[in-house]
């Protein structure tokens, strides 16, 4: 289901806000979404490679008036995901939403044969999906509820030469999501497919003709805030109604 997004509402919970694990949290969307989460009150618990960043970040969430927490995590490990997941479940007594933001987007001809690239896509955007999943669902399951938020892309819903690769491991969220939502009836799943959105994302990409097009692209990108807007209305909704699938995308983009 595709959906516009009004207005955030408050949290649905009552007393403290739900627990909301984040990964790829120490810039664009995940940084964005974080803050939202927490002003909206919840109580956020933030993931990434750079734990500087992470611990400026949950400082300035705490210093708003905020409930953050962090820890380094590297989503292409299972262990270190359960380790993230459990440190979460210790501090906060429940893993309510997971949000599985990080990704990587270097693009190239597939002729380039890139295939360490091609390699770190599938073990950041897809296995680094799979292993969020692995980590949360016991503890949702034991729980009777939660939520798995898969950030995707519009990449997910057609192919752009250079982005062969990464578009395949963006159908894939898609897909791993689904078969969750329809594998399940204690669990919320929701799909996030953001268009051109002002992140670090196009940083990965070292082909320097290709990150100049990139740039390019990103004169009309919206801001990551109006990614974590749309992933706050999915997780504020009460907890019968299950929001599957948000596009959103600038006006301008084909």
């Amino acid at each position: 289901m595709t959906t516009t997004v009004p207005s955030t509402p408050g949290p649905s919970t009552t007393g403290p806000g739900k627990a909301v694990l984040v990964t790829g949290a120490s810039s664009g969307i995940g940084e964005a979404t974080a803050r939202l989460l927490a002003a909206a009150g919840h109580r956020v618990f933030l993931g990434a490679r750079r734990a500087d960043r992470l611990a400026a970040l949950a400082e300035e969430i705490r210093a708003a008036g905020g409930t953050a927490d962090h820890r380094e995590v590297d989503v292409t490990s299972l262990e270190s995901v359960q380790d993230f997941v459990r440190a979460a479940h210790e501090s906060y007594g429940r893993v309510d939403v997971l949000v599985n933001n990080a990704g990587v987007m270097p693009l190239a001809v597939l002729e380039a044969l890139k295939v360490d690239e091609w390699n770190r896509m599938i073990d950041v955007n897809i296995r680094g999906v799979l292993h969020g999943i692995a980590a949360v669902l016991p503890v949702m399951r034991e729980q009777g509820a939660g939520h798995v938020v898969n950030v995707a892309s519009v990449a997910g819903h057609r192919v752009d030469p250079t982005a062969a690769v990464y578009c395949a491991t963006k159908y894939a969220v898609r897909a791993i999501s689904e078969g969750l939502r329809q594998e399940s009836r204690d669990l919320r799943v929701t799909v996030i497919s953001p268009g051109l959105t002002r992140t670090e994302l196009t940083d990965s990409i070292d082909d320097l003709d290709m990150r100049a097009v990139a740039d390019e692209m990103m004169a009309i990108a919206i801001p990551a805030a109006a990614i974590g807007e749309a992933i706050v209305y999915a997780v504020n909704q009460p907890a019968e109604v299950d929001v599957n699938e948000i596009v959103i995308r600038p006006v301008a983009q084909g």
